[in-house]
């Protein structure tokens, strides 16, 4: 946000938030028919979180969650535009909810792209909890995808 309380200067970009549903798949096909109409860059965003609890069992390996997260992000902008669209994308994995995430990615954003619904939540939820929070709170139009594109 600006000093004066509005947005930012619009970059010709377009955030998209991706979990890996074919929600999100269909959230970043709508995203880029709309770059390729505007001319705007696609901005991929996935999160993960630490664990809040470890059960008792050894852990062998600690996991690298940033890097399990990154190389999903990849393969999953890669499944849903195939590999020439693809590398038109810029992706990032960061740590945190997803819903804060996506409204910090979206500061000077154009446009913010969501599904209705990701993994978890309630079957027959007109939208999920990320999509009403970013709806509410995001610094740019929210655009939520409902349905397979």
């Amino acid at each position: 946000m600006t000093s004066d309380g509005g947005a930012g200067p619009r970059t010709g970009r377009i955030v998209v938030g991706v979990d890996g549903s074919p929600s999100s798949a269909a959230a970043l096909r709508w995203a880029a028919k709309q770059a390729h109409l505007t001319g705007a860059e696609i901005h991929a965003i996935m999160t993960w979180e630490l664990p809040t609890a470890y059960s008792w069992a050894p852990v062998v390996q600690k996991p690298d969650y940033a890097d399990e997260c990154e190389t999903f992000l990849a393969q999953t902008v890669k499944d849903a535009l195939g590999d020439v669209a693809a590398h038109q994308v810029r992706w990032e994995a960061l740590p945190g909810h997803p819903a804060w995430r996506l409204i910090e990615a979206a500061d000077g954003a154009d446009l913010l792209v969501v599904g209705s619904r990701g993994h978890g939540g309630f079957a027959g939820l007109l939208l999920g909890s990320v999509s009403q929070h970013v709806v509410a709170h995001a610094p740019c139009p929210v655009v939520v995808v409902h349905g397979d594109l």
